[in-house]
């Protein structure tokens, strides 16, 4: 015996119209079927966040000193810790248990989002243009920005800590500054003050790269005094810490 129509609808028994105890069992199995098939039974909806600029920042229009800037900058994809590295939000629970939130993701990989971040800000506090990826004129300045981040914790309620090894090479005279920022900042409750936070310790380490680009920007081109391979290399010392929350220090990383 069939049934006379397949159940149009979801969470109904769909046996009218149906004769015997078999035929109902199997309008309830086609019943239970259309409702996975056709999503009768819905889960809680994603929410994605990002770094990037957001605001008048963002909007701004850009100065005219970046049409032709006195120097350019390439920064390289930034490396995170794999733990972190995945859509899904890590939080940290305590000094040894995390959670993967499946439902509250980034709208690219951590990565992608604060070398996004960082780009936006050093171009605009610098007045210049990022040209990784990209040919650059001859005669201009180049520096290259490489960022490890080290430790990116998420500490709902509490803070969000941004812990990176950072450096700026000359490419004309190949001259390095190799530094370290730990930057954390606290958070309210919620996942929006949790990002925030996390966008004010990118901000801060912007500001700190910023500073070193523009430290060795003002140093002499000259032969380094540290051999690298083939070129030779000046070891350019880490600016001061611009004088800023308490919690974001920067210092010379451990050689």
């Amino acid at each position: 015996m069939t049934p006379d129509r397949l159940p149009s609808r979801c969470g109904t028994a769909g046996a009218r119209g149906l004769r015997g105890s078999r035929a109902a069992a199997l309008a309830l199995a086609f019943a239970s079927a259309a409702a996975v098939l056709g999503g009768c039974a819905s889960s809680p909806p994603s929410h994605f966040y990002t770094l990037s600029p957001t605001g008048d920042a963002a909007r701004a229009v850009a100065s005219p000193s970046a049409a032709n800037p006195a120097l350019l900058i390439e920064l390289a994809p930034v490396d995170v810790p794999p733990q972190v590295a995945k859509p899904q939000f890590v939080v940290q629970d305590n000094a040894t248990q995390v959670r993967v939130l499946e439902q509250q993701r980034w709208a690219s990989l951590p990565g992608d989002e604060i070398r996004r971040a960082l780009s936006g800000d050093l171009t605009q506090q610098l007045g210049t243009i990022d040209v990784y990826g990209n040919p650059h004129p001859d005669g201009v300045p180049v520096y290259r920005v490489s960022v490890n981040v080290q430790r990116f914790e998420s500490w709902p309620g509490s803070h969000a800590l941004v812990d990176a090894v950072w450096s700026v090479r000359s490419l004309t005279s190949q001259a390095v500054m190799t530094c370290r920022s730990v930057l954390d900042e606290p958070v309210g409750d919620g996942y929006d003050a949790l990002v925030a936070g996390h966008r004010r310790a990118v901000d801060a380490l912007a500001t700190a790269i910023a500073s070193g680009v523009r430290s060795l920007a003002a140093q002499p081109v000259r032969v380094g005094t540290k051999s690298s391979g083939s070129a030779a290399q000046a070891l350019v010392a880490c600016p001061a810490p611009v004088a800023a929350a308490p919690a974001t220090t920067a210092a010379p990383a451990t050689q």
